[in-house]
């Protein structure tokens, strides 16, 4: 049977907690001490899967219960584009989008951030050309932490590569596969 994209439905709310456990027991959890901005309104403009999905993960970080296994910093979650004089290029390097247009969960920890936009999609925001890369993109936020708990499991050797490298083919993510800026292309 082959490995799916939709197989992975509900994963942030069904398995993620146990495979941080399993893999990342003694990392300490990430503690944002900087008010957020409120998510709720940009909840309401995410398909209901979506929106469920970032609900359920704002919730884990406000709460203080993440473990440290993408960076999510004070710099990086609900990052205020327009307020640190930031613009938001959409993938055809031409189309603006504003903080209405997406949230960031994280950063790469090379100063771009992973951020959902209101399709429900991940994607990289590159800093130095402040736009959107459709080939980072991933279709959810399910298939993005499972993405990224599986490439710091192999960092930290606690799965073995090719077995993660065949999950991500199968998964067919660019934010996975792409060979200059996906996941796999930093796990050399």
């Amino acid at each position: 049977m082959e490995f799916t994209v939709d197989q992975l439905a509900g994963y942030g709310d069904r398995d993620f907690d146990a495979d941080l456990a399993r893999w990342f027991p003694d990392r300490p959890t990430i503690r944002i001490d900087e008010p957020i901005r409120p998510i709720e309104p940009f909840l309401a403009r995410l398909p209901q899967d979506a929106a469920a999905a970032l609900a359920a993960f704002d919730r884990r970080v406000r709460s203080g219960t993440l473990p440290w296994v993408v960076d999510v910093t004070d710099d990086s979650y609900g990052f205020d584009f327009a307020g640190n004089d930031c613009q938001i290029l959409d993938s055809d390097y031409e189309t603006a989008l504003s903080d209405d247009d997406v949230w960031s969960i994280a950063s790469d920890g090379g100063g771009n951030l992973y951020v959902v936009l209101t399709n429900g999609r991940v994607a990289v925001w590159f800093h130095e050309e402040e736009v959107i890369e459709a080939n980072t993109q991933f279709d959810n936020l399910d298939v993005f932490l499972y993405s990224i708990v599986r490439y710091e499991a192999v960092r930290a050797h606690a799965l073995d590569r090719a077995v993660v490298e065949a999950d991500f083919h199968a998964l067919a993510q660019p934010g996975a596969v792409e060979p200059e800026v996906g996941l796999l292309a930093y796990l050399r």
